[in-house]
């Protein structure tokens, strides 16, 4: 299979080059990271040792593939999507944290758009080096729930190439459930420095959990049947797993990048308000968030 990975960072070059293996892979990723793979190969360390030589661009327009896996930074899809749309895909599939990405992908997109959801865990360390931190599963399917033929071959393609995958049938609940995770884990441990375990316990456990709880809420008006419980127990199974992990916010925080809060609590928060109740600790978490940015990143 043919398959474009649409902002190779962390993950997009941790997930590009696991796909290397099995098939011809094209990372679109920032210089100097896209000259070094080029020259050298992408070197996976961690939890997986290997090399691989996928091929690099810079300029992401008029690409023709098998396969779009978008990876970019919630706030960067509108933009993805438009250089996408110059090319020429059977399919495309975000990877990528908070809500609403897929429908941004399918207003530009002729071609069917899925969803999906990643626990590996994933670090650039360096240009042509990424780290995996930790190992965790692909769940992938059509965005509104339902069989897919795409996403089963899109499935089979990523299992081949040796990646951890699950193709689903109920893409809707399994997103709302990681909106709840991520808006438990990411502002909380950004906000704190701390490692995801950290929210398993006092003085954060309580605070990550109301965000949950909250998130699951917000599910349950929107149709999407995600009990407190549910919602709970997955950030408890998440943050164990990946207890000495950085979250993706954390990280973004350390190197006093933008963040994805607008698309995490920020969407909770916008979605509540909609729904005509309140998200009290998401609100708090967001604008805590939104105020570090605008101190120190200036993106508002």
């Amino acid at each position: 299979m043919d398959i474009v990975v649409f902002g190779a960072g962390s993950l997009g070059s941790l997930v590009g080059g696991l796909l290397a293996r099995a098939h011809d892979v094209t990372l679109v990723a920032r210089e100097p990271h896209a000259s070094v793979v080029a020259e050298d190969g992408l070197q996976i360390s961690g939890s997986l040792e290997e090399t691989t030589h996928p091929a690099t661009r810079v300029d992401g327009a008029d690409l023709e593939a098998d396969l779009a896996v978008v990876t970019v930074k919630s706030y960067a899809t509108e933009n993805a999507a438009r250089a996408l749309a110059t090319g020429t895909f059977e399919a495309a599939l975000s990877l990528q944290n908070g809500m609403g990405n897929e429908e941004i992908l399918a207003e530009h997109l002729s071609c069917p758009v899925l969803a999906g959801t990643a626990t590996y865990g994933a670090i650039l360390e360096e240009p042509g080096i990424v780290t995996c931190t930790g190992l965790g599963e692909l769940v992938l399917g059509a965005r509104d729930g339902g069989p897919s033929s795409v996403a089963d071959r899109v499935g089979e393609a990523f299992s081949r190439a040796g990646l951890e995958t699950t193709v689903s049938s109920s893409m809707p609940h399994r997103l709302w459930e990681k909106l709840a995770v991520n808006a438990a884990i990411n502002p909380v441990t950004a906000l704190a420095d701390a490692p995801n375990g950290a929210v398993l316990e006092e003085p954060l456990r309580d605070l990550s959990r109301a965000a949950a709880r909250e998130t699951a809420r917000l599910a349950r008006a929107n149709e999407v049947s995600l009990a407190n419980r549910e919602a709970l127990a997955a950030l408890e199974s998440v943050a164990t797993v990946t207890t000495a992990n950085a979250s993706s916010m954390r990280q973004d925080v350390r190197a006093g990048k933008r963040t994805e809060i607008d698309a995490i609590n920020g969407y909770v928060c916008d979605r509540a308000a909609r729904c005509g109740f309140e998200a009290p600790t998401n609100g708090t978490l967001a604008t805590l968030v939104r105020v570090w940015e605008r101190e120190n990143v200036g993106a508002r």
